[in-house]
């Protein structure tokens, strides 16, 4: 990204600003229902937290209320693993946009079972894979991690949440299923499955997201504590997986009229990484047809724009 973001006078007023406008919207979908305990949540919150690399916070509405961080999730498990294996984890899932639904079992079937991508159901699903088979307590070891990115200790899943998704979770247990037909699932699926539905359960604020991925700006060095969680290389490679599949279907259309890598969730969270300056990371239950957050993109999309943010200047 060439040059520094334009700072606005105010930054906490032009949140502010795009909060009310995103109230007076329509909703622009509903909430998750397929997963019943996301259902119950209250499809007017909305809020928006922008965290710079030095550390400073803005925020406006519920940006400090927790909610299910879902797919989110993925990020902090592809950064895990990535840690942990090396080149031959693309062996098992690939780099490509996918074309289909999130849980397409069909596009896994003609594929023999990789995946196309780390952020579509099945590649996460490979991914807690590989969590389950390199720690001894991955669900442990994923709430530590995160924790840690966050500077918070309070964050956990929600097991309400978590037991609704394995209830609920047939289409993924038959693409875990599948993909160990095909030898691409090490563990014992019911294992994988109980990671991935517990860290998709985990609950953050926008606050707590965009602290927790701020490394993603800063090429694998986390602001503040200045560790490095990853190598250089591993920051590029998420966030370029992020440009192109991080937002389903709409990932496309995201990159050409905002130009940030971006993870959405179907709890109704976004986060955006504006590389050398900072994290975006908004909130609005309701799912547009793509299963992202409508108010959410909309506020972002204003807030970037505005602060000239794309990084394909």
């Amino acid at each position: 990204m060439e040059g520094t973001p334009k700072q606005p006078k105010n930054c906490s007023s032009l949140l502010e600003e795009l909060v009310e406008q995103a109230r007076q919207a329509p909703r622009g979908g509903q909430v998750a229902d397929y997963i019943p305990a996301l259902a119950e949540v209250d499809p007017d919150h909305v809020g928006i937290a922008v965290v710079e690399l030095d550390g400073t916070v803005h925020t406006a509405g519920d940006a400090h209320v927790p909610f299910s961080i879902q797919s989110i999730s993925k990020i902090f498990g592809l950064a895990m693993a990535m840690s942990r294996t090396d080149d031959t984890l693309w062996e098992r899932v690939r780099m490509e946009p996918s074309g289909q639904a999130f849980n397409s079992v069909v596009q896994l079937e003609w594929e023999h079972g990789i995946p196309r991508n780390p952020f579509i159901n099945a590649g996460a699903i490979v991914i807690a894979d590989v969590l389950t088979s390199r720690y001894s307590a991955s669900k442990t070891a994923f709430l530590q991690y995160v924790r840690y990115l966050a500077g918070k200790e309070s964050i956990s899943a929600d097991h309400r949440v978590w037991e609704s998704e394995k209830q609920h979770g047939n289409r993924n247990a038959a693409l875990a299923y599948l993909m160990k037909s095909f030898g691409n699932i090490e563990s014992d699926v019911p294992a994988v499955l109980d990671h991935y539905f517990f860290q998709c359960a985990v609950s953050m604020s926008c606050v707590d997201l965009a602290k927790s991925l701020a490394f993603l700006a800063n090429k694998g060095v986390q602001p503040g504590s200045e560790e490095r969680i990853c190598d250089a290389r591993s920051a590029h490679r998420i966030n370029a997986l992020l440009s192109t599949s991080g937002m389903y279907d709409q990932s496309g259309e995201f990159a050409f009229t905002v130009g940030l890598p971006a993870k959405s969730g179907v709890g109704g969270g976004i986060v955006a990484v504006v590389p050398d300056y900072g994290v975006i990371c908004a909130w609005s239950p309701p799912l547009n047809r793509f299963g992202n957050p409508a108010r959410a993109v909309s506020m972002i999309t204003d807030f970037a724009q505005r602060l000239g943010l794309s990084v394909y200047h």
